[in-house]
């Protein structure tokens, strides 16, 4: 099955594609009071809600990039809805391959959740860091392991050990790196059964509307077998948060 078809399906209800709530969503955009046509780069933006907010609340030029063509033609749909086209711009690249035509050229760099994209949490700093200007910010959504992860979820996930650290551990890694932490938006339960939740009731939907789809065998299955993941370890298991760092001048 398509990766970015079953995205796009188990992620239909969701505006935040990832286990934040829209309430620590707004609390970032709040935390970095910018200057009007600030320019902002969000990399792996999802359907581009936070450059949304953050152009809604600041007029800020942002940029968005993402590999799923289906959530980059929600996202375009959306700006133009809501008659922000000048002001936003979203492409279909991988964000390992965006460069920018001015080195440290944002006031704000984001991923949140996609680190996998340059190997890991240190190398997503290391990325944002060379595109953002001195004094700007570097936003990070990373997991990190609440508890010792148990063998069983790390077979069931296809997970390592050292593929995520600890909250602290990702805290730390941002500040050998010279970035000053300002701010961490952490996830709780309610987010993440939230997150999850809403990933089963948008394939049981898309089973009753969709019964021919040839997809649908390992559609269910695979949401049936991280469901029941998260249930018996994840939940215990995972956390999740937003750190806001700041890049010293």
């Amino acid at each position: 099955m398509d990766a970015w078809k079953f995205y796009d399906i188990t992620h239909r209800h969701h505006v935040v594609c990832n286990p934040s709530s829209r309430d620590k969503l707004e609390a970032l955009v709040g935390l970095l009071r910018l200057a009007p046509r600030s320019r902002v780069v969000d990399i792996a933006c999802g359907k581009a809600e936070l450059l949304i907010r953050t152009v809604e609340s600041y007029r800020a030029d942002g940029l968005g990039i993402d590999l799923s063509p289906f959530f980059v033609d929600q996202a375009k749909a959306r700006i133009l809805d809501l008659e922000l086209d000048d002001d936003i711009d979203v492409k279909l690249m991988n964000g390992a391959d965006f460069v920018p035509d001015e080195p440290r050229s944002f006031d704000v760099a984001s991923c949140l959740g996609a680190s996998w994209i340059w190997d890991g949490h240190a190398g997503t700093l290391d990325a944002l860091i060379a595109l953002t200007k001195p004094n700007g910010w570097v936003v990070v959504g990373e997991p990190y392991w609440l508890q010792e992860p148990p063998s069983d979820y790390l077979q069931a996930e296809g997970l390592t050990h050292d593929q995520f650290g600890t909250q602290l551990g990702n805290i730390e890694v941002g500040e050998e790196r010279g970035l000053e932490l300002v701010h961490v938006l952490v996830s709780n339960q309610d987010d993440w059964d939230r997150y999850e939740g809403l990933k089963w009731a948008a394939a049981a939907e898309h089973a009753r509307a969709c019964p021919d789809d040839p997809d649908l065998a390992e559609l269910t299955d695979r949401v049936a077998l991280e469901k029941s993941s998260y249930l018996r370890w994840g939940r215990d298991t995972l956390g999740w948060a937003i750190y806001v760092f700041r890049l010293r001048a």
